[in-house]
């Protein structure tokens, strides 16, 4: 078995699943985090980013090589 860190992987792939990774974060946590950014005074975009590659080590990857 063959175990990858999200570090390993080329660019273009760490920045789809970071992408993806917003998505997700937006989708699931995106009221907490502006309530959150309204009552501490910080950037949205910033939060969802720290919050996203948080998220990237709740993933399973599976490749096909």
């Amino acid at each position: 078995m063959i175990y990858l860190n999200f570090s390993d992987l080329s660019e273009e792939a760490q920045n789809r699943l970071l992408e993806n990774s917003k998505k997700d974060v937006e989708r699931k946590f995106g009221d907490d985090i502006r309530k959150y950014v309204r009552e501490n005074y910080t950037c949205f975009e910033t939060m969802v980013e720290e919050e996203a590659l948080r998220n990237l080590y709740s993933y399973t990857f599976i490749f096909n090589i």
